[in-house]
């Protein structure tokens, strides 16, 4: 149990940071009806559950042994990073019930996969964090410790989404506006970031 409830909070340290991931929910719960919502917190939770085990189990070791891949992360990673802000930055917000906000599942799917997956800096955090806490743990700690950390990333991705959808009538046109501009802007900076770290490394 003990393994476990690290696994929980570490977790949640490792979920809580506000980043691209947590922008996505947000607004996804803003904008989107209260099912839908759901669904794409169930998708982020996966990919994030997918990022957590592989982080986990060693896939820093792959970028670290090849330069070419760590590149190719970086720059195909901020090109897209740097779209999603500027598409969230453009359009126009509306709370109104007749209007269909709802997104095709395959491109909540591709949203959800591109700011985890390609979220260098998420690869490197969880590497170290999860990466170095896992050496520290005995062999039959490991699968209870990972699951806490899955359990983590549910119950947090889970929780913004009911706060959001339930309070998301106290939202206006402008409120939503705002929000989309300052999540778009972030997620804008977070690709020019990693566009900057591309270029130092060339």
């Amino acid at each position: 149990m003990i393994y476990y409830l690290q696994g929980l909070t570490m977790g949640l340290a490792y979920a809580a940071p506000i980043g691209l991931q947590n922008l996505f929910v947000i607004n996804t719960a803003l904008t989107q009806k209260r099912s839908r919502a759901y669904i794409v917190a169930l998708i982020v939770v996966f990919f994030d559950v997918s990022l957590a085990l592989g982080c986990f189990y060693g896939i820093g070791a792959v970028m670290n042994q090849s330069v070419l891949i760590e590149r190719a992360i970086l720059l195909i990673g901020s090109i897209v990073v740097a779209l999603i802000g500027i598409q969230l930055i453009r359009s126009k917000a509306s709370m109104k019930n007749d209007t269909d906000v709802n997104v095709p599942i395959m491109r909540a799917v591709s949203m959800a996969f591109v700011v985890t997956w390609f979220n260098p800096q998420a690869l490197i955090d969880g590497t170290m964090m999860l990466g170095a806490f896992r050496a520290t743990l005995p062999p039959e700690g490991l699968t209870k410790f990972i699951t806490g950390v899955a359990s983590a990333s549910f119950a947090w991705f889970f929780t913004i989404t009911t706060i959001i959808s339930l309070f998301s009538a106290k939202f206006t046109d402008k409120t939503l506006r705002i929000i989309n501009i300052v999540c778009g802007v972030v997620i804008l900076g977070y690709g020019v970031k990693l566009f900057i770290n591309f270029i130092q490394i060339i």
